[in-house]
Formats: C-alpha cells, structure tokens, sequence
C-alpha cells in the first residue's frame, strides 16, 4: 500500500502541472484501499486513470489488483471513478483453492484458510511442490 500512496501522490503532483489537465478540476484520492478519480469530462478521466496506471507500473504494482468501479455522474457535468486496490485472496477464491487443492494434491497435502492467505502443508516436500 506504501507503493500505491507513493504512486497516487505522484500522479497528483502531474495532474496539476501538466498542460491538458488546466481548468477541468480533475483530482486523485486515496482513502483506505479506494483511489477516487474526479474530473470535468468523460475522456479527461480516462486520462486520469492512465497516469494513475502509468505511475503504479513504474512502481511495480500489477495493474491486476485494481478493480475498476463504474463511471457516475457528478454535479455540474463532472464525472468520477472509484478504483478498489485488492488485496489478499478473497473467502470464495480461498474456498475455491481449497476445494482444489484437496481434489488435485497428492494424498497427504491439507490446506486452509488463514485471513487473506490460504496456507498449504504436506510432510513431504515433494508433495508440497506437487500441490504448489
């Protein structure tokens, strides 16, 4: 998360020096796990979302943990974006790895369910890396 708040701060310092984004009002925030785009227009905001994107690639973050919300209108013509960052595995894909572990994994791997990871062990280690 520490690498995502680095990247929205700088995609917050281009936005406002750069030329194409004068006088529309655009602005990135970044609350919890929720980066929050605002902009006057429809392609100024897909503008938006490319820099935050471009800034989070240099920094290394997969463009895969970010879940793209539904663009809505906003007041006075303007529109906004929220993109949840993931992060962890969630309960039914940690169920679904289980169910596939405990079908596919030579006899003896058990796995399970600890918060956002999904724990693997064997008393093998070659059973171990067969499952992983």
């Amino acid at each position: 998360m520490q690498e995502v708040r680095n990247a929205v701060d700088q995609a917050a310092r281009e936005v406002t020096t750069r030329f194409d984004f004068k006088n529309t009002d655009s602005t990135i925030e970044l609350n919890d796990h929720e980066i929050r785009l605002h902009s006057a227009t429809e392609d100024r905001l897909r503008a938006l979302s490319q820099v935050v994107e471009e800034k989070l690639v240099r920094r290394k973050v997969s463009l895969k943990a970010l879940d793209h919300g539904k663009v809505e209108e906003a007041a006075k013509g303007a529109v906004r974006q929220t993109i949840t960052v993931k992060a962890g595995i969630s309960a039914d894909n940690a169920r679904a790895i289980n169910r596939l572990i405990k079908d596919k994994a030579p006899k003896g791997v058990s796995s399970s369910t600890q918060g956002d990871q999904v724990r693997v062990q064997a008393k093998k280690r070659d059973d171990l890396q067969a499952a992983i």
